[in-house]
């Protein structure tokens, strides 16, 4: 019930307000806060749900505070299924590790949704397990008598009336308060609706009869039953979603943790019209990537096809593009080093190094180029000459960008692709300036 959460909340925000790291508390009941930020996605509305949003007096404090509130909730709230989640500023899903099941039938999802739900729990590195069906709800239902009910000229439509306005209340017009709709809704006095037994005292009115009947004598019997709260669709399917996040405790990826629960959970058998989808953070990877790389090939194709019409020799254009995987090198270098992860903005930051790769070689080739045909050198003191002459206009152009790239080491977010870029430009070109000449050489197959 929402007033259970609303009690377990007012305690549970008392006792982290009063710890000396955390500076404000904001706490919904019933539903997720409103959405203030493009990548928080907000909750559905629950009874049973609560979100607090806590902020601390620095970073560094995010952490002990963690610790310490979940033994608060170990110790004083053992009821409570919680999920700690930090605000991300990139593209956010609801769990890192989400299986998707789809068919006809919610009982036979829910018998799946048992299966995977025990191999998640299975693997220890997988934490808050959960399904975004929630629980079932227990519900009276009432089954009506229809020979009974045209005896007595009272319609299920008038039972369905009578319990709602016994139960929670029957909205029958709407008050206008200036620029406020306020719902008018016709309810039954507390006292006689405080427990399971007033619904035997529910009197039903006969237009008929121009009378209230019992609704003892328009029920056969009521039956108690479980029902599902909430059903999700996708794609117009019924979809039931198994969740997991990886242990932070451990330091396991999301990325890892799935490679381990795959196979496993693609391992349960189906029944027929019944299929198993990825959701989660492989599902908006692949997005990612198919939005990035669906358009790449064609646009290295055109920059290829530039390059050779620019000198007019593949030979030339192949001494340039060899020289785009050297970047790699001082990637992987970078991102060791400065302990980086290789996220989506990394390798945004890839891409952008083949532009930067690309423009080093033609400045180099190109100077080559123009000193064996304007200036009549030979293809060896052409080389020579080209490559140290071109070592301050090339070196120049990457430190610029080299020093560019240092306000962004400070942005969590930023940082993969400030050290993608100062690493990979920074090894490139040096390397350049040594390939260029030596691939230039071996293809005009030039000699000392």
């Amino acid at each position: 019930d929402i007033r259970a959460t609303e009690r377990d909340i007012e305690q549970l925000e008392q006792r982290i307000l009063s710890l000396d790291n955390v500076a404000k508390v904001t706490s919904t009941i019933g539903q997720g806060a409103e959405r203030f930020m493009l990548t928080y996605n907000p909750e559905r509305n629950f009874a049973n749900y609560a979100q607090l949003i806590l902020e601390t007096h620095s970073y560094e404090q995010i952490k002990p505070t963690l610790n310490t509130i979940t033994d608060i909730l170990n110790d004083e709230f053992p009821q409570a299924f919680t999920k700690f989640t930090r605000i991300s500023i990139g593209p956010s899903t609801k769990a890192k590790i989400e299986a998707r099941l789809k068919g006809a039938d919610p009982d036979v999802l829910r018998e799946l949704a048992l299966k995977v739900t025990e191999v998640f729990n299975a693997e220890p590195e997988a934490v808050t397990v959960d399904q975004d069906w929630h629980n079932r709800t227990k519900v009276l239902r009432p089954i009506y008598d229809e020979a009974e009910g045209r005896r007595l000229g009272v319609s299920e439509a008038d039972l369905s009336d009578a319990l709602k306005i016994h139960v929670n209340g029957l909205r029958i017009g709407v008050f206008r308060d200036g620029s406020e709709l306020l719902p008018i809704v016709l309810q039954a006095p507390e006292s006689e609706r405080n427990g399971v037994e007033s619904l035997q005292n529910i009197q039903v009115y006969s237009s008929t009869q121009g009378a209230y009947v019992s609704i003892g004598q328009l029920v056969k019997f009521i039956d108690i039953d479980w029902e599902d709260p909430l059903i999700k669709r996708r794609d117009r399917k019924r979809t039931l979603a198994v969740l997991a996040d990886p242990n932070p405790e451990t330091g396991i990826t999301a990325t890892d943790l799935f490679a381990k629960l795959r196979d496993k959970v693609e391992a349960i058998e189906l029944p027929h019209g019944y299929e198993l989808e990825w959701g989660g953070e492989y599902e908006s990877q692949q997005k990612a990537n198919k939005a990035v790389f669906t358009p790449f090939p064609l646009g290295i194709l055109v920059m290829f096809v530039i390059t050779v019409f620019m000198f007019n020799s593949i030979k030339q254009t192949l001494a340039i593009w060899l020289t785009v995987p050297l970047a790699i090198i001082g990637v992987t270098f970078g991102l060791i080093v400065m302990g980086a992860p290789f996220s989506f903005t990394a390798l945004l930051a890839i891409l952008s190094l083949v532009g930067m790769q690309i423009k080093n070689g033609i400045v180099l080739v190109e100077e080559i180029k123009r000193l064996q045909e304007v200036e009549s050198y030979g293809w060896l003191e052409a080389i020579e000459e080209a490559a140290v002459s071109r070592v301050r206009p090339v070196t120049m152009a990457a430190i610029t960008t080299i020093l560019g790239m240092i306000p962004l080491l400070a942005d969590v977010f930023f940082e993969p692709m400030a050290v993608t870029i100062m690493y990979g430009l920074g090894f490139a070109t040096v390397l350049t300036l040594f390939v260029v000449p030596v691939l230039f050489a071996l293809f005009y197959r030039v000699k000392a």
